[in-house]
C-alpha cells in the first residue's frame, strides 16, 4: 500500500483497459449464426420491413399526435407548431440515420445503443447508456400510460379521478403544487402492455398493427373534420409566429419527444428477416410517416 511502490503507469493502463474494453462483435455474430443470442436463447426471425415500419410508427405516433401538438400550438409556437415539428423531425432523422448505420454495422445483435456503444466505445460508456435506456423506456411508458388514463378520464367526465380521490385519497408534492391521485388505471395499462410484449414479438407486432389501424382511422377522421374549421387568418403575417422563433425552437424541443420510440427498431436485429436492409428503411420510413401525421394534424390544432 505504499504509494512509492505502486507503479502508477501500469495501474492507470490496467484501469483504462478495463473501463474502455470493448466486446468483440465477432462473438455476437457467431452466436447469432448458431441460432442463439448472447444469453443462449433463440430468437425467431419473423419481422419483415413492413412489420418494422409499423413497429416504429406505433412507438412514435400516440401522445404526440393527440396531446403534444395541441400543447405546443397553444402555449409555445402557435401556428408555427408546423415548423417546430419539421425541426424536430430533421433532428430525429439525423439520429435515425446513426441508428441505421449502427444496425448495418452490427445487424445481428439486440440492445440498441447499449450494444453498439459496448462494441465501439467501451464498457464504461455502455454502462451509462444502458441505464439511460432503462430510464428512457421507464419514463416513456409512464408518460404514455398516464396520457391514456387522462384521456379515458376526460371521456368519462372525470368520474375515474373523482372516484380515486373520494375512495383512495390524494398525493401531495406532485405537479405544480396541485394535489394528484394514485393513477391506478395508468398502472393497469402499463401492466397490460407488459403482458402483451411478454407473449412474443409476433403477437405484440400484431397488436401494434391493430392499434395503428385505429390510429389511421382517427387520423383520417381528424383530417376530414378539421377541413370544416380551417382559418386562413392564422397564416397571416404576425399570426403565424405569435411567440417568435424562440417559441418555435422551444416547441421543437418539446416536439422531439413525440419522435422518441423509433430506436426500438434497432433492437430487433435478431428478429428481422433481413436486418441489413430492413432496419435502415424502417427507421427512415417510420420517421417520415410520423412527420406527415404530426404536421397534418397540427394544422387543425390552431
Amino acid at each position: 500500500l505504499d504509494p512509492r511502490r505502486i507503479q502508477w503507469g501500469s495501474a492507470w493502463n490496467t484501469f483504462t483497459s478495463r473501463v474502455l474494453r470493448t466486446k468483440p462483435v465477432e462473438s455476437m455474430l457467431d452466436s447469432a449464426v448458431s441460432g442463439t443470442s448472447s444469453h443462449g436463447t433463440k430468437l425467431a426471425r419473423v419481422l419483415s420491413t413492413v412489420d418494422l415500419v409499423s413497429l416504429g410508427v406505433g412507438s412514435c405516433v400516440g401522445t404526440g399526435m393527440y396531446v403534444v401538438s395541441g400543447l405546443v400550438a397553444k402555449e409555445m409556437a402557435g401556428p408555427g407548431v408546423i415548423v417546430s415539428f419539421i425541426i424536430a423531425a430533421v433532428a430525429s432523422i439525423l439520429s435515425g440515420v446513426c441508428y441505421a448505420e449502427f444496425g448495418v454495422r452490427v445487424p445481428k445483435t439486440t440492445g440498441s445503443a447499449y450494444t453498439y456503444s459496448y462494441v465501439t466505445v467501451g464498457e464504461c460508456v455502455a454502462f451509462f447508456i444502458g441505464w439511460n435506456l432503462i430510464l428512457e423506456y421507464l419514463i416513456g411508458t409512464a408518460a404514455g400510460a398516464s396520457a391514456l388514463s387522462s384521456m379515458a378520464d376526460s371521456l368519462a367526465n372525470h368520474s375515474i379521478s373523482n372516484f380515486m380521490i373520494s375512495h383512495i385519497g390524494t398525493l401531495n408534492g406532485l405537479g405544480k403544487g396541485e394535489q394528484s391521485y394514485p393513477d391506478l388505471l395508468a398502472l393497469l395499462i402499463a401492466l397490460l402492455v407488459t403482458a402483451i410484449v411478454a407473449f412474443g414479438v409476433k403477437n405484440s407486432v400484431g397488436f401494434n398493427n391493430a392499434l395503428n389501424i385505429i390510429n389511421l382511422i382517427v387520423w383520417v377522421f381528424m383530417m376530414i373534420a378539421g377541413l370544416f374549421f380551417v382559418n386562413g387568418e392564422n397564416w397571416d403575417e404576425g399570426r403565424f409566429l405569435p411567440f417568435g422563433w424562440s417559441g418555435v425552437m422551444q416547441g421543437a424541443a418539446t416536439c422531439f419527444y413525440a419522435f422518441i420510440g423509433f430506436d426500438i427498431i434497432a433492437t430487433t436485429g435478431e428478429e428481422a428477416k433481413s436486418p441489413n436492409t430492413s432496419i435502415p428503411y424502417a427507421i427512415t420510413a417510420s420517421l417520415i410517416t410520423c412527420l406527415t401525421a404530426y404536421v397534418s394534424v397540427s394544422n387543425f390544432n390552431l
